[in-house]
């Protein structure tokens, strides 16, 4: 089992690449935008009626993974090609460089309405008014988040517990962004959401930041430089998990990254991460470069996690 779990990631990291982002037809967009149908439905002011929406949906996604597993349960081939299937399904590294190389295309000509628009669709913050020194900066942060929830989450939890594993950390990730509680009207609806992905991300957000340091020299970043903004500087940052895979990309990239951010609700005083110099176009090309390393660090990462707890499993 351990064996066709490792060779399932792999191929599905790989079928990523390859196949890039259909934007039509990919089953986590579906998955998206069925729960934000479900989302207009069920809402209320109530924590109750928003913990029965992310336990509801996440659940089902677990349970059909364990449909999956259980298919595949004696028979190699068959859960070779279930996991494959299920990271394809969930990881986004094809569409997060796509979207990456976007923005830095669109800052590189000074087609800034362009990347404002693109950014949105990516992060919540308000975009309206930012140049491209604070769009730069929006961008490596919004890559660097988006690496660790969309790739390396679901790769690390897919390791650990197979396709449920898969399904249902991708899905906890997904409606948390649907019903984030700093949007004044998810504040209580979106709060057992968030509480969940708190959890589910305490592992992926640490092996993220680890592999950015890793990866660092492979875009001539600095790897001693990613370690020390990682440990130094999110120590102040108030969520268990924001902040360090960010931190991790302003050290490797040498640039500085956080401080005042703008939301539809309110400005926000987040701390500084990293202590270089402010990024730009350039920057975004090099963080698109470090998430597909980190990425791929990720799908060999995984893979090996695998072989070795289905080891350990067997011995006892």
């Amino acid at each position: 089992m351990s064996a066709a779990r490792a060779i399932g990631l792999l191929l599905g990291v790989i079928a990523d690449g390859a196949i890039g982002d259909p934007r039509r037809g990919r089953p986590i967009t579906g998955f998206a935008q069925a729960a934000s149908a479900v989302r207009e439905r069920v809402y209320a002011d109530h924590p109750v009626r928003g913990a029965l929406f992310a336990g509801g949906l996440a659940g089902g996604a677990v349970a059909l993974g364990a449909l999956a597993e259980r298919a595949g349960r004696g028979r190699p081939l068959v859960q070779v090609a279930g996991t494959a299937a299920a990271t394809w399904a969930v990881v986004g590294g094809a569409r997060l460089v796509a979207e990456g190389t976007e923005l830095a295309r669109d800052l590189e000509t000074g087609d800034l309405g362009s990347a404002r628009e693109t950014l949105s669709t990516l992060d919540t913050r308000c975009t309206e008014d930012l140049d491209v020194p604070a769009l730069s900066r929006a961008s490596v942060e919004t890559l660097a988040e988006s690496t660790s929830d969309a790739v390396v989450g679901p790769l690390v939890w897919g390791a650990v517990a197979g396709v449920p594993g898969l399904l249902g950390s991708r899905a906890v990730t997904v409606l948390a962004g649907l019903v984030a509680p700093k949007v004044p009207r998810y504040r209580r609806f979106g709060w057992v959401a968030a509480r969940l992905d708190e959890l589910v991300s305490l592992l992926p957000t640490r092996v993220a930041a680890l592999l950015t340091v890793t990866g660092a020299p492979v875009v001539g970043g600095s790897a001693g430089r990613a370690w020390e903004a990682w440990r130094r500087d999110t120590v102040v940052h108030p969520s268990p998990n924001e902040g360090r895979v960010e931190a991790a990309f302003a050290g490797a990239l040498e640039i500085r990254l956080g401080g005042r951010t703008v939301y539809p609700h309110g400005v926000e005083e987040l701390p500084v991460l990293g202590n270089g110099r402010n990024p730009d176009a350039g920057h975004v090309t090099r963080a698109v470069e470090l998430s597909r390393v980190v990425g791929w660090l990720a799908g060999v990462t995984s893979a090996a996690l695998a072989l070795t707890l289905g080891l350990l499993r067997r011995r006892h």
